[in-house]
């Protein structure tokens, strides 16, 4: 499986746990059960430590989202947007600018033009302030 397939289902998981507010072994099982999600140890330790730092990275969305309310981004750009900064500052294998590209492809993979642009605007703020090379701003 290559890292953009597990970012891809580690999204799905971390959208549908906002969507439902599950328990995410619950959304595991279910993912498996219908056999549609790929659940395997990497995408499970993606949304795992995404939910595990959910509070400190909803408040990076926040400080960095000039036009929205986290109240107002929608669940589909606050999961990429959880997924990409928890892979900004957790994962060490994925430098801050590949982790940006990937969250604008998926948001433009599941999401509108103009939602693109917006993740690429907070990830790009966010980037900026802690010496990641940003190569989408």
């Amino acid at each position: 499986m290559s890292r953009r397939e597990v970012r891809d289902s580690a999204f799905k998981l971390v959208f549908e746990q906002l969507l439902r507010d599950d328990d995410i072994q619950e959304l595991y099982d279910i993912a498996e059960e219908i056999d549609e999600i790929t659940v395997n140890d990497e995408v499970k330790q993606l949304v795992d430590g995404t939910l595990a730092h959910a509070e400190e990275l909803d408040g990076i969305i926040e400080n960095y989202s000039r036009s929205r309310k986290l109240s107002r981004i929608s669940k589909l750009n606050h999961a990429i947007l959880r997924i990409a900064l928890f892979e900004c500052l957790y994962d060490d294998a994925t430098p801050m600018n590949a982790a940006i590209s990937e969250a604008v492809k998926l948001a433009m993979t599941y999401t509108y033009k103009e939602d693109a642009s917006f993740i690429n605007g907070v990830l790009g703020a966010f980037s900026r302030e802690h010496g990641g090379e940003d190569d989408n701003a």
